[in-house]
């Protein structure tokens, strides 16, 4: 009998330790059960800021954030990442609940999700691998400053022992890990600022002045709502952005988890069960939402969780903290919850990208990529537009680098009567262009060769320019001859030549 190996594919996406090797260690169970607890507290004060920015009642996004940590427990491709209800989500399909209700707005929640489906289907995710370096670097700066000036709200017109107290939490977390890692250390920076808010009675902002915390469990909720393709036309522009820009605040928060754990995830199953997550959150009555960056660099960074299992309990931490424990969560500091998040947002920074050292030795073009990402970012609040932007320069400042690395060499034989071009590069749009420019149409003599060997033709307007050079030839009487395609550039050549319209 032989043994069954483990497949390539299987072991590449194998992470450890797993939720059986996790549930079997008491030190590792630990771990992600405080990681789960902590971030359950970290996303109340979050998912009823988000529920207000959407126009809809805190409970809303309580129940959706609940909703979704668990079922992406069982359902996402990424262990450990947090989905929750998020202000990316709010942000977009806020005008629904704002001009048509709470109805329309749970269809298009439910719209969003199956969008997400069926974009994983179609294998939205691969286009992940298009998403260059410098604006992933991007992406995390500017999500570090975006957490940051997110907290300024609960930094001003506030009580002046705020400010000492976010300082006293932001050394308890600095200090606590040199002294022991079993507890994580935003847990117990929460646990002491409330403790001495308590006994002190002092009166500064807490979790309970965000808004009423729900006391009973969500129920299903079907929006009533004519299924017309009026309906349709309603809520389709809003469900297909939620579900872009979920999917892309999914998908890069995934890829740098990976890079933070050295693993690999499965991008599809992310996709899709974002998607389902969405569903079911809108089926109970949810706002929806995405992976939240905050919340998992909390799991992964701060608190060491590497399993599903915090994921799980953070879900499950959430409702039993807002329904069997709402009057103790309401005590809780804000200055606490200001001084995790700052510490994620000092955490997520990638700070050698901005050294000195870095910027000397990156080529420009990759460096104002970076800053396109952030400046796009922060300024829109939008994750897709920014990382859209980013990619879209990219590519431009690519295209031009590459369009320079065309030459093309001359050399005539007199004995022969023959003129012989060297092209030497990548050939498409960019570089094409430019290339009918360099023949000597009118004093050459009758036969022109053009060697293609150490070239790749790459699209259509590639095609065309040739086909401009060989009819300009051709009209001042001479021969010309393209050699030194390989197979798929001849066949690609042979297919295009002559039909793409005139070649003057």
């Amino acid at each position: 009998m032989t043994a069954v190996t483990p497949t390539r594919d299987s072991a590449r996406y194998r992470i450890e330790p797993t939720v059986m090797q996790a549930l079997r260690s008491p030190r590792l169970l630990t771990r992600e059960v405080l990681a789960g607890l902590v971030v359950a507290l970290a996303l109340i004060p979050e998912a009823i800021a988000f529920s207000i920015i959407a126009g809809v009642d805190p409970r809303v996004g309580l129940f959706s954030s609940f909703i979704m940590a668990v079922a992406i427990a069982f359902l996402g491709g990424r262990p450990a990442m947090i989905t929750a209800a998020t202000g990316a989500i709010a942000l977009v399909i806020a005008p629904v609940a704002r001009e048509y209700g709470m109805d329309y707005f749970i269809a298009t929640v439910l719209l969003g999700g199956l969008v997400q489906i069926v974009l994983a289907l179609l294998g939205v995710a691969k286009l992940m691998r298009f998403i260059p370096r410098s604006v992933m670097v991007g992406f995390v700066n500017a999500l570090a400053i975006l957490i940051f000036t997110s907290q300024f709200p609960q930094l001003i017109d506030v009580p002046w022992l705020v400010y000492p107290l976010v300082a006293v939490g932001l050394l308890v977390m600095y200090l606590m890990p040199r002294i022991t890692k079993v507890i994580p250390a935003p847990l117990v920076a929460i646990v002491l600022l409330t403790a001495a808010v308590v006994v002190f009675a002092w009166n500064v902002p807490n979790v309970g002045d965000q808004g009423e915390l729900p006391h009973s469990l969500p129920e299903l909720f079907i929006p009533n709502v004519p299924l017309t393709f009026e309906t349709l036309q309603i809520i389709a522009p809003y469900a297909l952005a939620m579900a872009v820009v979920g999917l892309l605040e999914s998908l890069m928060t995934a890829k740098l988890v990976d890079d933070i754990t050295d693993t690999h995830s499965r991008k599809t199953r992310e996709a899709l069960g974002q998607g389902a997550a969405n569903i079911l959150s809108g089926a109970f009555g949810g706002m929806g939402g995405c992976a939240m960056i905050g919340q998992t660099m909390i799991n992964v960074k701060a608190s060491g969780a590497r399993t599903r299992i915090s994921t799980f309990l953070a879900g499950v931490f959430l409702l039993v903290l807002v329904l069997a424990l709402g009057d103790v969560v309401a005590i809780i500091p804000m200055a606490a919850l200001v001084a995790v998040m700052i510490l994620v947002s000092i955490a997520t920074f990638d700070w050698h990208s901005i050294r000195w050292g870095t910027l000397k030795r990156m080529p420009k073009s990759e460096t104002a990529v970076m800053l396109i990402t952030v400046i796009a970012t922060v300024w829109t609040h939008n994750l897709a537009i920014g990382v859209i932007l980013g990619v879209i320069a990219a590519m431009i400042m690519f295209a031009r680098r590459v369009a320079h690395f065309v030459s093309v060499t001359r050399t005539v034989n007199a004995y022969t009567a023959t003129a012989h071009y060297a092209v030497n590069g990548e050939l498409f749009f960019a570089s094409s262009n430019d290339l009918t420019t360099q023949f000597e149409y009118a004093d050459d003599p009758h036969t022109v060769v053009i060697d293609m060997s150490h070239s790749h033709v790459w699209d259509a307007s590639t095609v065309a320019a040739l086909d401009a050079i060989v009819t300009k030839y051709e009209n001042h009487g001479k021969t010309v001859t393209i050699e030194g395609l390989n197979d798929t550039a001849a066949a690609f050549h042979g297919r295009l030549t002559g039909n793409l319209g005139s070649g003057h």
